[in-house]
Parts: structure tokens; sequence; C-alpha cells
């Protein structure tokens, strides 16, 4: 399974050229995250963090910009998870100009669980992991 959120570009969004300033790309990345949670985990990522006290900062990045994105375009962000480890995640995401086939950018990016007091790696929770692990996919598919 593929989860996947629309999302619209927005002015905040553009650089001086008039296309999606590239840091943005995590900025949707990191909320097709939080829908994940809220739509699939069944909480929020809020909750998650203040309440449980469980969070999951990126430790490893790796992406490409393939075509800009300007004002007003809706993309569609597919997320797939490519490992689960006791500790780790690894997600793949792919933006598409929604309603196309047409691949914008990708990203992949390892996670760690970490206890919010400590900031200490911690094993994923059983509800988190059972939610990764329902868009975990062969590194061969493509989102």
């Amino acid at each position: 399974m593929v989860y996947r959120a629309q999302l619209k570009v927005r002015f905040g969004d553009i650089d001086h050229a008039g296309i999606v300033y590239y840091p943005r790309f995590f900025h949707f990345f990191h909320v097709t995250f939080e829908e994940f949670f809220e739509e699939v985990v069944g909480i929020s990522y809020d909750r998650l963090l203040n309440e449980d006290r469980i969070g999951f900062p990126a430790v490893t990045v790796s992406s490409e910009f393939l075509k800009p994105l300007t004002y007003g375009d809706v993309l569609e962000v597919a997320m797939e998870a490519r490992q689960v480890g006791n500790t780790s995640v690894t997600f793949a995401y792919v933006v598409y100009l929604a309603g196309t086939p047409e691949v914008r950018a990708r990203s992949e990016q390892t996670l760690v669980c970490v206890d919010m007091e400590s900031f200490r790696p911690t094993s994923i929770p059983g509800r988190c992991r059972d939610a990764f692990e329902s868009i975990l996919a062969p590194v061969s598919e493509t989102p």
C-alpha cells in the first residue's frame, strides 16, 4: 500500500524564481508524514510528541529535484516505508504533479524513534510499527 497526500503550492512556498524553494519539499514530506499519523496510525503527531513523548527526527536524507513546481500547483506526495527496524524507519517519498504520472521530486529519509525526554533511541511503538509495515514496499518498487 502507498499512502498519498495532496497539497497545494502556496505563495510562501516559492522563491524569487517563481518555483518551489527546495527546502519546502522537506516541509511537504513532513506534512505527509503528519497526515499519515492522523489517518493511518490514528494519533496526531502532535499528541505523539507532547503526550506520548515519542518523536521521529530524520538522521539521513537523500533527495533529487527533477522538475519545478509553481504557485498554485497541486502536488501529490506518495509515501512508502522501505525498511522498518527496531528503532528506525526508512521512508521513500515521490512528489507528482497531481493527476499526472509526472515525477517532480524524490526523497528517501531514515528517521529514528526517540524518547523526547532523553532524545535517545527507543523501540518503535507497536501501533506505529503496524502502520509503517502497512505501507512497507520492496525497494525495487516506486511509490
